[in-house]
């Protein structure tokens, strides 16, 4: 009897140590990281676990070197630096927006496009004159009223004014116009209006979502299309200046000039321009990058013009073939000066035939030297006037 209790005993004691040695070694396999880690859940993160070197937790030393800010649900959103730091989630970035639906960015930005619709007197055959109406787009980029639209929106208006997406209409004034850029900022009189947030358009990338919001036809504002980005850098030439435009899909008409282009998520990467649309194009709009149109509304704003620009003193026009000569009444192809500075050395009706020795032959030559010259340089122009030839010598001044 006393044998086999005492082998009992032994037995038993046998178990206990066993079970004793197994238990130690998961507790340790869970001190350590093993595959017997629970799973362990971070606020605001979108993998259930995050590991350590051998895959279990990060705790312990290895929670020092992973940083304070992976354990913080203050700062649960981490920066993904692409170091290779196996503790820091690649599927979470740090200040990143969500991307907006279409509606989504219809309904947040869609109420700072505004309609925009001018009058303007134009001078017909026979010294006639009468008035003409247009219209395009704008966007607010203030609170207080600012607006950036297209040049050739409101060039030439002897009155413009504004609806808003509510409704209300507004006169507004010319602040500055920039030829080279086709823009130009207007102003109402109001406070407290819904204004875009400007995005960067050197950030983004052929393929990526954009939505054109304008007044396509003068006639249906707040109309929204959406595309892509098809083109970054197009070099397009309108009304002989060459232009380095966004190209998009998204849906652009006579209209929807100095309206918003934006990204997906609602910020304004471009302000439209429309002029080159056509009958027979389709699936192409253009709009001029927001990087350079904020730079550019800043300057009109501050000063009325982009300091730097050139005055030429004198408008052009292209009389390329025997019909538009026909129009004009005049016996020669080439340049011609429509309007000209009363004190300066050009006069209305001069046809331009060469810029210091250079021969022109059509606007765009000009807008070529103009791009090489500073305000104050000294043109030697050669030009046809009354039968003669001609050399007068044109200072360039500030545009203003």
């Amino acid at each position: 009897m006393k044998k086999r209790i005492i082998l009992i005993l032994i037995a038993g004691t046998v178990i206990l140590s066993g079970a004793a040695g197994f238990g130690g070694a998961y507790l340790a396999g869970f001190l350590s990281g093993g595959p017997a880690a629970p799973a362990v859940v971070y606020e605001n993160y979108e993998h259930s676990q995050q590991t350590g070197p051998s895959g279990g937790p990060a705790i312990g030393d290895d929670a020092q070197d992973a940083g304070p800010d992976v354990f913080s649900a203050s700062n649960a959103n981490v920066e993904n630096t692409d170091s290779g730091n196996p503790w820091i989630s690649s599927a979470v970035k740090k200040n990143e927006p969500a991307e907006l639906s279409v509606p989504e960015i219809a309904a947040k930005v869609s109420n700072t496009v505004v309609e925009i619709y001018t009058e303007s007197v134009v001078s017909g055959g026979r010294m006639r004159q009468f008035v003409t109406e247009g219209a395009g787009s704008g966007v607010l980029i203030t609170s207080d009223g600012y607006i950036v639209t297209n040049n050739h929106v409101i060039e030439g208006s002897r009155k413009i004014t504004v609806h808003l997406s509510s409704g209300v209409e507004y006169d507004a004034v010319l602040v500055g116009r920039d030829i080279e850029t086709d823009l130009a900022v207007i102003k109402i009189e109001a406070k407290n209006l819904p204004s875009a947030t400007w995005g960067d358009s050197d950030s983004l990338s052929v393929g990526e979502l954009a939505v054109a919001i304008g007044n396509p036809l003068g006639k249906l504002g707040g109309t929204v299309t959406e595309g892509i980005i098809s083109a970054l850098s197009r070099k397009i030439e309108i009304d002989g200046q060459m232009m380095t435009l966004l190209q998009t899909t998204a849906a652009v008409n006579p209209g929807n000039s100095g309206g918003g282009l934006f990204d997906c998520y609602g910020g304004l990467i471009g302000v439209v321009n429309a002029k080159s649309s056509g009958a027979d194009i389709e699936g192409i709009g253009f709009a001029i990058p927001a990087n350079l149109a904020k730079g550019v509304a800043e300057d009109l704003v501050r000063h009325g013009y982009v300091p730097g620009r050139i005055d030429f003193g004198a408008a052009l026009v292209d009389v390329l073939d025997p019909m538009t000569a026909m129009m004009y009444r005049v016996s020669a192809t080439g340049v011609y000066v429509l309007q000209a500075e009363p004190d300066g050395a050009l006069m209305s009706g001069d046809r331009i035939i060469s810029i210091n020795g250079k021969t022109i032959e059509c606007s765009a030559d000009v807008s070529a030297l103009l791009d090489a010259a500073k305000v104050g340089d000294v043109l030697k122009i050669t030009v046809a006037r009354n039968g003669s030839t001609l050399s007068v010598e044109h200072v360039l001044k500030q545009l203003v």
